[in-house]
């Protein structure tokens, strides 16, 4: 099975990227756009001078619990750059997004709680609301896990969309919201 397959299977449609815009970004921003990929893992992300956004992480289920997530992981915080990712929020029928979340949070990942994510499915066209979870090494700020956030699905999500899917994804404005946490204490009236 190659890695786009045992990506294709382990994650759901409306989180999926097509092969061809995968390739496209593994070939035309190759500097930006990398894949680790060994026997039992498949890592997938972007790295830009500032930060490393992980796009997918699979490891096969039968090496889970033997720290392959863990090392690859440990391997990117080596690089001092803030690491941030995209998760389902915890759905009790589905077992694996609990697992998922209580994962990264032993490896030092915070909820973003002032970003708000909902990102429409070209597929499906399925909204699909989504958690955003970050590691800093330097204690960095909600708002510029937003502005890194925005530029990923600007550089990376939509890139050459209407090409390959036939449709652009939602402008960034409609996706994103950011609310600051002097605006979450204010009751509404």
């Amino acid at each position: 099975m190659n890695w786009y397959e045992k990506l294709n299977q382990y994650f759901p449609v409306e989180e999926m990227k097509s092969k061809e815009h995968m390739d496209l970004l593994l070939k035309e921003k190759e500097n930006v756009y990398k894949k680790d990929e060994g026997k039992y893992h498949v890592l997938m992300y972007a790295e830009t001078n500032d930060f490393i956004f992980i796009d997918y992480l699979f490891v096969s289920k039968d090496a889970r619990g033997k720290g392959i997530g863990k090392k690859l992981i440990s391997d990117l915080k080596e690089k001092q750059k803030p690491i941030i990712l995209e998760v389902e929020p915890v759905d009790y029928e589905d077992t694996d997004t609990e697992k998922r979340q209580r994962f990264y949070k032993r490896e030092g990942f915070e909820h973003a709680k002032s970003i708000g994510y909902r990102r429409r499915s070209l597929d499906t066209g399925k909204i699909n609301e989504m958690e955003i979870l970050y590691w800093s090494p330097s204690n960095e700020s909600e708002e510029s896990i937003y502005n890194k956030m925005r530029h990923t699905y600007e550089t990376i999500h939509t890139y050459k969309d209407e090409q390959i899917y036939g449709e652009s994804y939602d402008e960034t404005d409609k996706v994103f919201t950011f609310e600051e946490e002097d605006d979450k204490a204010q009751p509404s009236l």
